[in-house]
């Protein structure tokens, strides 16, 4: 199961109403960078009879497909300011190592 702090639903929140639709994001890894895998986040318009869903608020989901949830299992979405960056931090329990840039991981 994935979890999200309340400043990531804050920001999630912020994004969807900022668009003006969707129903959530969607959490998927592909295989990228240096290390091997990465995280992919997109708006969620529809959910597939094959998603994994997680409602985060009423009106809010995450969806995953079942490929990446091997990777996404046990995942903490985050929302972070660190002086001028901000952004979406992914604290994943299943993850082994990252590259020295920080965008992508393997298990």
């Amino acid at each position: 199961m994935i979890t999200v702090t309340d400043k990531a639903l804050k920001r999630i929140e912020h994004m969807v109403e900022q668009r003006g639709s969707g129903l959530g994001i969607r959490i998927a890894v592909k295989t990228t960078g240096c290390s091997g895998l990465a995280y992919v986040l997109e708006y969620l318009d529809t959910v597939e009879d094959v998603d994994i869903v997680t409602q985060i608020a009423d009106n809010l989901s995450i969806a995953i497909d079942p490929k990446s949830i091997v990777y996404l299992d046990g995942l903490e979405v985050d929302y972070v300011r660190e002086g001028l960056n901000e952004g979406f931090q992914f604290n994943n329990p299943n993850v082994r190592s990252e590259c020295g840039c920080g965008e992508s991981f393997n298990v």
